[in-house]
């Protein structure tokens, strides 16, 4: 565990904890970035990111956010996503606040993430739109 509210929800870095199988419900049926994501590639890439999950007082998963960084100059958080019946409680500003404060040591020289309609939860712990959009670039689909 990282780090706990008074309400008992609590946020966890412990992989093992992860319900793989409710995260790829959510992200493919709920995200609009990741619909029809399939479970293989849920599972894969939270294998290969640092991931963020968030429990209610009873252990229940009800929110995830995970990363893609090499800890050193670069981090990408993607994925967040708070559980419908558990939003309005400003979870998901907590666990975007985690998610800074457990970068924070490491001197990133950028997190980035995307977002169509999240701006404010974001920009309450910090982040603020990328200052010339014109430099960045992409390869692949866009969703």
């Amino acid at each position: 565990m990282i780090t706990r509210r008074a309400d008992g929800y609590e946020i966890d870095t412990d992989p093992d904890r992860l319900d793989i199988d409710l995260m790829h419900n959510w992200l493919s049926t709920d995200a609009f970035w990741a619909l029809g994501r399939s479970r293989e590639v849920v599972e894969q890439s939270a294998r290969a990111s640092l991931n963020f999950g968030l429990y209610d007082a009873h252990g229940a998963q009800v929110a995830y956010a995970r990363v893609v960084t090499d800890l050193t100059t670069l981090a990408w958080l993607c994925d967040v996503y708070v559980d419908r019946d558990h939003r309005g409680s400003g979870l998901g500003t907590w666990l975007a606040a985690a998610v800074r404060d457990h970068l924070a040591p490491y001197k990133l020289k950028r997190v980035l993430l995307s977002t169509l309609d999240a701006h404010s939860v974001y920009a309450k712990v910090g982040f603020v739109p990328f200052p010339d959009p014109e430099k960045l670039m992409i390869m692949g689909a866009v969703q």
